[in-house]
């Protein structure tokens, strides 16, 4: 019996801060993959990493931002790529940042947006995405998130 590969090879990252207004979601504009959409922070796990290491890395790398506190998100990213017929499950976690991070941008990215979650939905392409931000805005934002989902990183 044919079988499809399931690949665990990416780590996925949702910014949130808090502002006097309410909570914002962090988006960045492509420039490679997927050019020219909004999404959230995400890339490859490196040999040696784990998935919330790697996380906290991409954060780094493609905003210059550090996390007040990082947790799992409790859910993972799931889509099928068609061209190499398998599908691809990408741990999610969730960094609360400060309302006065600078953010600055690598070569990946062309801009980025502090929006409200409703705005975020909008923006992102795919349905899986909206599913992981309505998620995030109930467990993380609507309710206080669970202490097991903290990850200490010292």
């Amino acid at each position: 019996m044919p079988e499809i590969p399931v690949r665990a090879f990416l780590s996925s990252l949702v910014a949130i801060r808090k502002t006097g207004s309410g909570y914002e979601v962090l988006l960045l504009k492509r420039t490679q993959s997927l050019a020219g959409e909004w999404c959230q922070v995400a890339g490859s796990i490196e040999d040696g990493e784990t998935a919330w290491q790697a996380a906290l890395r991409e954060l780094k790398e493609e905003t210059g931002l550090a996390p007040l506190s990082l947790y799992s998100a409790d859910i993972c990213e799931q889509f099928y790529v068609a061209e190499r017929d398998e599908i691809v499950l990408s741990p999610v976690f969730v960094a609360f940042v400060s309302p006065s991070g600078t953010v600055s941008l690598n070569h990946e990215h062309s801009e980025y947006r502090w929006v409200s979650f409703e705005d975020a939905m909008e923006m992102v392409p795919f349905g899986g995405q909206r599913r992981i931000l309505r998620w995030i805005e109930d467990e993380f934002v609507r309710r206080k998130p669970g202490r097991h989902l903290l990850i200490r990183t010292d």
